[in-house]
């Protein structure tokens, strides 16, 4: 399996690794820092090299449990050592952006109580669904002023990876409507900001809420009787 680097140090810009596999137009790496997408998240982009050799990579992707990173032929040979850079301007804009949307669950949980339904998140903004049977502009407000709140609180974030059953014992660990945790999983990585908010998560994020910067709810709509979606932008 492929050491997933990201998982533990989310401002790691650079590593080594060795190809491992060709699968499907792309490389798999015995470690990599590149996050492949997933829970709303987009997949990081950067450039694999070899001495004067480089090949872009504009897409990862896990593919039967491993990232691939997808590149133009000719493919790096099997055993060839390869120096990964992320694009980091994009990656920490993501971290900043993930964090965030945490920040606007953990708020909406604690002062609502309302569960997630869904989000997606590109560089700098998102939105998020949650189950809420009427929005209205004062509870906007409301809302845009405890996330700031929060970043200004300068919350650390803390990443924990525990046994599945460890895990599971914690309250409310799973805050969306659907529970996308497979059963084969054994063990499940954790995101707390601390004093705020808990959830299994799989992506990358900032080391403190401090970091995420001032935030606006630039919109809010209803996408049904009991969801109703917000919109953020990070400055």
């Amino acid at each position: 399996m492929t050491d997933l680097l990201y998982q533990t140090d989310a401002y790691l810009k650079s590593f080594n690794g060795v190809v491992v596999d060709h699968v499907d137009g792309g490389v798999v790496l015995d470690c990599t820092a590149f996050y492949p997408g997933g829970g709303g998240q987009p997949a990081d982009t950067g450039r694999l090299a070899r001495g004067g050799q480089t090949w872009m990579v504009p897409k990862v992707k896990s593919v039967a449990g491993r990232p691939v990173h997808f590149i133009d032929d000719p493919f790096p040979e099997i055993g060839t050592i390869l120096q990964g850079e992320i694009d980091w301007l994009r990656r920490y804009q993501l971290m900043r952006t993930h964090t965030a949307l945490h920040i606007l669950c953990g708020v909406v949980w604690r002062d609502y109580g309302a569960q997630v339904t869904g989000g997606n998140m590109d560089p700098r903004k998102g939105r998020m669904d949650f189950e809420f049977e009427t929005m209205r502009q004062e509870l906007v407000a409301e809302i845009e002023a405890a996330i700031n709140q929060e970043v200004a609180a300068a919350r650390p974030v803390q990443v924990k990876i525990l046994p599945r059953a460890e895990a599971f014992q914690i309250p409310d660990l799973i805050r969306t409507k659907i529970n996308l945790l497979p059963e084969g999983i054994t063990e499940v990585r954790t995101v707390e900001i601390v004093g705020l908010d808990l959830q299994a998560d799989g992506g990358t994020h900032v080391a403190n809420t401090s970091e995420v910067g001032p935030l606006r709810v630039t919109n809010y709509k209803s996408k049904g009787r009991i969801n109703k979606r917000i919109y953020i932008e990070l400055e």
